[in-house]
């Protein structure tokens, strides 16, 4: 019988998710053209309600066309299986029921044979343990993962998909932001980046718009410098901030150019705002997998009332690319990296291999079927890369600054 071949995206959007799925049937049309293929809809909640897409033979024949597109076209949600009372609260369950169970049966009723999940550190190992589930009661599930983060922080890989899109999309985003400038004196603006506990993404990101820099031809008699235009100053989670060191330095900054830019990852800071709020009496909100809501926090606007008087500020001004560049489609760099992947994935799967199609870093950054219990989330950004200290050094920022409460 041909193999039953279904597919879930999980987490939040990253520029990997429909060209992953598109990888994935490219090498499935090669190796199994008789394979069944179909999608749950919305990751985790999909499964758990039994809403499943079977893909006609029209996405099969037309497959690249899923490499032009950003988001998931089998649709995204937010669902951790072990976090019971949560899926009872949104009627994915029944009381009393478990949703792993729930799940785990669901796919045994639909004749899985093999699951590839598209998603971060969470969405892994949870398929992780709907395999161990399903082995245990003596079904077995071929479940092959595909990294997906725009924070690049699961450990043992080396690059996750979409995170070099997410950062050149940020870079973009930042070109014209950074003409606000012109609006007003003491202009101060936070550029603020997705990167709840890596500063990856804000770091490569502040290096893929100097590099874009690079390349504009500036006009200083025209108050159109180029310092006006940089990055002055990129903080991150992993760093600790000399907070009086920094504004001082800053404070030249706009002296000297009439602004300041500041990158900012939203977990930059993250500990020491949550510390202020319940010290106030303030509930700190979580979602479903016990994280504090970053938008409810707002990281950006913290720092924005603290620099303001601080640097004197005559306009501030906070910007989020997030939305932006994780919805993107891939740039040609993480797709070759997207359907290597992919690839490997579905060799894997069909030989009956489970585990997480990556980058080993612990294989000398080799693809291989990770293990899941290898796979974790929380790999914090290497501050002493070198480009990351070239490019520090070349803004003025002293090594060792960033995030308070870091």
């Amino acid at each position: 019988m041909p193999k039953k071949i279904a597919f879930l995206t999980a987490g939040g959007l990253a520029p990997c998710l429909s060209s992953s799925i598109g990888g994935l049937i490219e090498k499935y049309n090669e190796l199994a053209p008789e394979a069944e293929l179909s999608g749950y809809l919305n990751g985790y909640q999909g499964l758990l309600l039994g809403r499943r897409m079977p893909f006609p033979a029209e996405v099969k024949e037309k497959h690249e066309i899923l490499y032009r597109f950003g988001g998931s076209p089998i649709g995204n949600s937010r669902v951790k299986l072990t976090n019971v009372e949560d899926c009872e609260k949104r009627g994915l369950v029944q009381p009393g029921e478990k949703p792993l169970k729930v799940a785990a049966e669901q796919l045994q009723k639909d004749g899985i044979d093999i699951l590839h999940t598209i998603g971060g550190d969470d969405t892994n190992a949870t398929a992780a343990d709907l395999a161990g589930y399903l082995h245990d009661n003596g079904y077995e599930l071929t479940v092959v993962g595909l990294p997906k983060t725009v924070d690049n922080d699961v450990f043992p890989i080396v690059q996750t998909l979409g995170a070099w899109t997410a950062a050149e999309q940020g870079a973009i985003f930042f070109e014209n932001i950074a003409n606000e400038n012109t609006t007003s004196t003491r202009h101060l603006i936070i550029h603020e980046v997705m990167g709840r506990h890596c500063g990856w993404l804000t770091g490569a990101t502040a290096e893929a718009y100097r590099k874009r820099l690079d390349d504009w031809e500036f006009l200083p008699g025209m108050r159109l410098a180029r310092e006006c235009w940089d990055v002055h100053a990129v903080w991150v989670p992993e760093m600790d901030i000399d907070l009086g060191a920094e504004v001082e330095r800053l404070n030249k900054v706009m002296a000297d150019h009439d602004c300041v830019n500041l990158f900012l990852s939203e977990g930059a800071g993250m500990d020491a705002i949550i510390r202020e709020k319940e010290a106030g009496g303030e509930e700190v909100r979580r979602d479903a997998f016990g994280h504090a809501r970053l938008d409810e926090l707002n990281p950006g606007k913290w720092f924005a009332t603290k620099l303001k008087e601080k640097l004197e500020a005559d306009k501030v001004l906070v910007q989020k690319s997030g939305y932006f560049g994780r919805s993107a489609a891939p740039n040609a760099r993480d797709l070759e990296l997207i359907r290597k992947s992919a690839f490997a994935g579905a060799e894997y799967a069909l030989n009956g291999q489970s585990g997480v199609a990556g980058l080993d870093e612990d294989k000398g950054g080799e693809m291989s079927c990770i293990e899941f219990p290898r796979i974790k989330g929380g790999k914090p950004f290497d501050i002493d890369l070198p480009w990351f200290g070239a490019m520090l050094a070349e803004i003025g920022q002293p090594k060792g600054t960033g995030a308070e409460g870091h």
